[in-house]
């Protein structure tokens, strides 16, 4: 199977290639935020919207979930949450006049980049069975159309509730009540492609699947180890809270397989220090990893660890933690040799991380997808949670787990109850207060999702945000399987690739943003967000609304719901409607910590979670105590003349929202089909600098995955490993490529050969 670039596209053009760089934000970061903004805002709207990016009477940013302090700068928000900003507050419109001049085809060749840069949706729109071209439709027969699919259905686990980290837990909560009324728990969200594997993880371990750390945690750290992660690039604002651990005595090892300008050195653009002196150098030591070894890094420090005389917390260990004795029975049969096989690592430079270690009393590990999408990725999060029980480094300030969340929100999704595998605690509550009865029985997680369209046991096909086809692995699979169903409805601002590969109907219905007022019959309304750290806390927008026929994503459940369930509903959908504070009220009555909700979010800078492990040193598994685990360490292996591919972002986008076509850190300008290849892994295969090549993928199932046409870049990765973007290589992930247990897509080791592009 290949996937053929977009034809007549700018993100054909040949891309320009320079040395990566060697630092992070500074000036560049200043003058590309203030160009996007003035491009797609114009300049008195650009500040007056910027300003209230998370202030604590505005709006919580579009892009990642990184925490805010409780002083805040006036200007809080990175280049990358600008760009966010900017693409949803644009002055650009896609009207049905856009539609009507673009069929369905010229939409499908169309680069993702392209169809972002049209601007905001205004009008419902809508695709008949046969029809090559959206029309506009009006709200009410929207909703006739999805509730006529619904209730058509043999099954209510035909239809799949999709939604995407930008949701607000109002809309979230609302979502998960209708389609569990509705009698499913097919709610699939992008936690399934991201963190599931580190929610796996720590629920198995310390009894809770989120993190344990706050922003303060960061700042007291001794030590802070940032593994399978980019901050520059991903969570920029990130880089602010390392430089002020780092000021206040911090040491920091990053650990992947790519040297990140961020983590070398960060030029703070609210300082002077980062604008004309230099900025901050973070790294103390870079960890050059090959891809999938962390696992194996973690387990041999296990075993230094506890081979050390001193070096185990005991008291921490005998009263806190189950499992110990095996687990350092496994740790002890570590093997240097294989480990420095499995790593690409010095003994030299593991030995300084075990020093560094072994400094620290306050240990704080950060990872993301770096960690999380490999088939061994819970079992490698398992061993993360090891190293930091064996020194009692949870439930102490300034240390703990730090899952660094990538979308806004997608956290708070998961607390308002988007889960297909949902805990009966949870189930109990809704039933409690809301009268009906929930299905128990598991859904479809993503995957899961992909595969009951693909073989027709699934038919409606509902997302809240997001842009499915752009990111789920497998890509031709996945858009055959979308065209498979009978009803395809995307909650939407803005165009991408989903809206063009549909069902034999589809809907597009345009949705207020995060920037936009939102008004209801009771008034000006706020909506909530949680962050990756589990602070709560509302968000405004602020300016009139991209069309007059735009609604709110509490409305458009809300409206769903009233017209498929009808008067036999326990809900009372309209108060919800009109009213948001009377979801709180319930979320609160059903959600454990969110007791007084509606009160306590009133407080400026909102609330934060409780969390047991880390407020109590409880832990609430099975054991009643915090899991040590022994699983085998794995990695990946890679036949002769290939190499192992990780998916990732150029720092011209966010997830699969394109912003333009520079990754302006690694050197690249002007082009997104690049593979970055050490230059000595290059020259064996015979691949000169600037040679064009097809990237084929190589699984057990015979199938061929091809990615045509990727300029190749000699560039400073771990020898054995490449590394492009998604979602052009997407296509080479294969659907049955997940983790164990989690069964996220394993996007960061793919096998693959190069071959001569024969199309460029």
């Amino acid at each position: 199977m290949a996937t053929k670039p977009p034809a007549g596209d700018p993100v054909q053009d040949a891309p320009q290639v320079a040395p990566p760089k060697h630092a992070a934000a500074g000036l560049p970061a200043i003058g590309y935020t203030a160009l996007v903004a003035q491009q797609q805002m114009g300049a008195v709207r650009a500040t007056r919207t910027l300003l209230k990016v998370n202030q604590k009477d505005g709006f919580d940013c579009p892009g990642c979930a990184w925490p805010e302090g409780d002083k805040r700068h006036v200007a809080e928000f990175c280049e990358n949450g600008a760009k966010a900003v900017a693409e949803e507050a644009t002055l650009r419109r896609v009207t049905p006049d856009f539609f009507a001049a673009h069929p369905l085809s010229d939409l499908a060749g169309r680069s993702g980049y392209w169809l972002g840069q049209q601007g905001r949706i205004t009008q419902p729109m809508y695709l008949p069975e046969g029809a090559d071209r959206y029309e506009a439709v009006t709200w009410e027969r929207a909703f006739e159309i999805v509730a006529e699919e619904l209730k058509a259905l043999d099954s209510p686990d035909e239809a799949l509730f999709y939604t995407s980290g930008r949701t607000s837990n109002e809309a979230a909560f609302l979502l998960q009540l209708f389609a569990r009324e509705f009698g499913t728990n097919n709610l699939p969200d992008c936690s399934n492609m991201c963190h599931e594997s580190s929610g796996s993880a720590l629920t198995e371990t310390i009894g809770i699947g989120k993190g344990s750390v706050s922003l303060e945690d960061l700042h007291q750290a001794d030590l802070i180890i940032v593994a399978g992660q980019n901050p520059g690039t991903n969570h920029p604002r990130m880089l602010s809270a390392l430089e002020e651990a780092k000021r206040a005595g911090a040491k920091i090892i990053s650990v992947n397989p790519l040297p990140e300008a961020g983590m070398e050195r960060f030029k703070n653009p609210q300082t002077a220090k980062g604008l004309a002196l230099g900025g901050q150098a973070l790294n103390d030591l870079f960890l050059q990893i090959r891809i999938g070894g962390d696992q194996a890094l973690f387990r041999l420090l296990n075993k230094l660890i506890v081979e050390t005389e001193g070096a185990v917390d005991e008291l921490f260990v005998r009263e806190h933690t189950h499992g110990y004795e095996e687990f350092a029975a496994a740790a002890r049969a570590a093997d240097w040799d294989e480990t420095l096989a499995a790593t690409g690592l010095t003994r030299a430079e593991i030995e300084q991380a075990l020093s560094m270690a072994l400094a620290s009393r306050r240990t704080i590990v950060c990872w993301a997808m770096g960690l999380t999408q490999h088939k061994h990725a819970v079992a490698t999060i398992r061993e993360v949670v090891n190293f930091l029980l064996l020194r009692g480094n949870i439930g102490r300030t300034g240390a703990g787990v730090c899952p660094v969340r990538g979308h806004s929100n997608v956290q708070g999704d998961r607390t308002m109850g988007i889960f297909e595998r949902p805990a009966p605690a949870f189930l109990d509550a809704l039933e409690k207060e809301f009268g009906f009865a929930p299905p128990r029985h598991h859904g479809y997680d993503v995957v899961r999702s992909i595969e009951a369209l693909r073989d027709g046991k699934a038919k409606v096909f509902f997302a809240m945000g997001g842009n499915f086809v752009g990111a789920t692995p497998d890509t031709e699979v996945t858009e055959a399987a979308m065209r498979r169903a009978s009803l395809t409805v995307h909650v939407s601002t803005k165009l991408n690739r989903s809206h063009a590969v549909t069902g034999r109907r589809a809907l597009i219905l345009p949705t207020l943003g995060r920037t936009d007022k939102d008004v209801q019959k009771s008034g000006k309304q706020f909506v909530t967000v949680e962050d990756s750290m589990g602070l709560v806390h509302s968000s405004r927008g602020n300016l009139k609304p991209a069309s007059p026929h735009l609604l709110s994503e509490p409305a458009i459940v809300a409206r769903l719901a009233r017209a498929t369930l009808g008067a036999g509903s326990t809900v009372n959908w309209e108060e919800f409607e009109r009213d948001y504070a009377t979801i709180r009220d319930r979320i609160a009555r059903v959600v454990p910590g969110f007791e007084d909700f509606n009160a306590r979010v009133a407080k400026p800078g909102g609330f934060r979670l409780p969390h047991a492990p880390r407020d109590e040193r409880r832990f609430p598994t099975a054991t009643g105590k915090a899991n040590f685990t022994a699983a085998p360490v794995e990695y990946p292996t890679v036949p002769e003349g290939r190499l192992l591919l990780q998916t990732l972002r150029s720092h011209d986008q966010y997830n699969t929202t394109i912003y333009g076509l520079d990754d302006r850190y690694r050197g690249i300008k002007g082009g997104r089909r690049v593979v970055l290849v050490n230059p000595e892994d290059a020259r064996e295969l015979g691949f000169a600098d600037g040679a064009y090549v097809d990237l084929v993928s190589e699984w057990k199932d015979g199938v061929e995955r091809r990615a045509p046409g990727f300029r190749v870049v000699h560039y400073p990765t771990t020898r054995g490993c490449a590394a492009a973007y998604y979602p052009e290589t997407n296509v080479l992930v294969p659907l049955d490529s997940t983790a164990d247990t989690s069964n996220t897509p394993a996007s960061k080791s793919v096998i693959v050969r190069l071959e001569q592009s024969a199309t460029v």
